[in-house]
């Protein structure tokens, strides 16, 4: 069992939850103030256990939500939400140590729980650099080497221009830059290996000589990845969280570089035109980089050089992009920063009926609601835009009211 926080910032988020676990209308009225502290989603729960969670929510003051006919056990299993305050959350996980049938794990799952959802600060290891992510928001420059990509396919196909806009990005404030040698646009076909390494090498060595920040590479190819970390690159940017070549964690794990974990469902030719509506949004996203982290930590990759990124965009449908972003601190439970990639997508195209090159708006709009919801670091084409954008956001996600100018209101 993986318990998360669900995040309800509004009644509507709170009344949706428990009409989807199924509760008696009834009760999901008397219910839904108990909704603006904490709300942890247990999946299916066999009915049985399901009872004694509630029994034991309520007898610390808070409360539980199931399905119509969890009492009487005529169903075969239920979802459960917890609700209620941490301290209350905590006093009911002490009193899981007592309880039979696995909820026992209960008792360590909700403190470590909790402890991951509030973590403010996050270090990401990458080589030789050490970065902290939380006091601000990162931001990543991208330098697409490719003639195809989306938006600025060709801009900086040759060494040289890639070098020059790469140095602008660092002028503009990037934190990162993330070189890439092959377009995962939807409907984009894969670059074989020595196009990509033709493309991206160079760039990277040349760059590593010459940038005060770190470099990261986005490939999906574990050769691409080595030479590129051995080139000066410190993240591995992998849109396919290490599926697309099982060789990808062996390098990440030898070379010391930090990895970035994103989720996709297919692949980039036909990850749009194949789509299928998911289960549970962000739950599905959840799970799957949570079994990615798994398989990064049986490689040797330590949780230190792990980011997580949802993937907007990569194999979802525009309502399943903005409910990520409305739902995003959700995947707090993962325990490390996640990265959001909203640059000029097509999602916010269809929303405001611009072109690639006239997205800065949108995407300004869709940065902030990142940040605001728990995005620790940004992925865009705009960085100059983009840093002015996340400095605001980031002080509204403080409450900070900044250095105001005298004789300003």
């Amino acid at each position: 069992m993986h318990p998360r926080v669900l995040h309800c910032p509004t009644t509507a988020d709170a009344r949706d939850i428990l009409r989807r676990v199924g509760s008696d209308p009834w009760g999901v009225e008397a219910m839904l103030p108990k909704m603006t502290g904490l709300a942890v989603l247990l999946e299916k729960m066999p009915c049985r256990d399901a009872n004694i969670l509630k029994q034991e929510m309520l007898s610390v003051g808070g409360d539980a939500a199931v399905a119509r006919g969890t009492v009487a056990c005529s169903l075969l299993s239920t979802d459960v939400v917890l609700m209620g305050t941490v301290k209350q959350l905590r006093r009911f996980a002490a009193k899981m140590a007592f309880q039979p049938f696995g909820l026992k794990a209960l008792a360590e799952g909700i403190p470590a729980l909790l402890e991951r959802h509030f973590r403010d600060r996050y270090v990401l290891k990458a080589g030789t650099w050490e970065m902290t992510l939380g006091e601000r928001t990162l931001v990543m420059g991208i330098l697409n080497v490719t003639p195809d990509s989306f938006s600025d396919g060709g801009r900086c196909l040759e060494p040289d221009a890639a070098v020059a806009r790469a140095l602008e990005m660092i002028d503009e404030g990037a934190d990162l830059v993330d070189v890439g040698g092959e377009s995962t646009r939807p409907g984009s076909e894969p670059v074989v290996l020595k196009e990509e390494l033709r493309r991206v090498i160079p760039v990277i060595e040349a760059l590593a000589r010459q940038l005060p920040v770190p470099l990261s590479v986005d490939t999906a190819k574990a050769e691409v990845a080595r030479r590129a970390v051995a080139a000066g690159a410190a993240v591995v940017n992998d849109v396919s969280a290490m599926t697309f070549d099982r060789d990808m964690a062996g390098v990440v794990a030898e070379t010391g570089a930090a990895v970035s974990l994103m989720h996709i469902r297919g692949v980039p030719r036909d990850m749009q035109s194949a789509y299928v509506p998911y289960d549970s949004v962000p739950g599905d996203m959840i799970d799957f980089l949570r079994g990615r982290m798994v398989a990064a930590a049986a490689a040797g990759i330590p949780e230190e050089r792990i980011l997580v990124d949802p993937g907007f965009g990569f194999g979802k449908s525009d309502r399943d992009n903005w409910r990520i972003l409305h739902h995003l601190e959700e995947f707090r439970s993962l325990g490390r920063p996640v990265l959001v990639g909203v640059s000029r997508k097509a999602s916010i195209g269809r929303m405001t009926g611009d072109p690639p090159t006239e997205r800065l708006p949108g995407t300004a709009a869709a940065v902030t609601a990142a940040i605001l919801n728990g995005a620790a670091m940004i992925r865009v084409h705009d960085v100059k835009a983009m840093k002015k954008v996340a400095a605001v956001a980031d002080a509204i996600r403080r409450g900070d009211a900044g250095n105001e100018p005298e004789g300003r209101p």
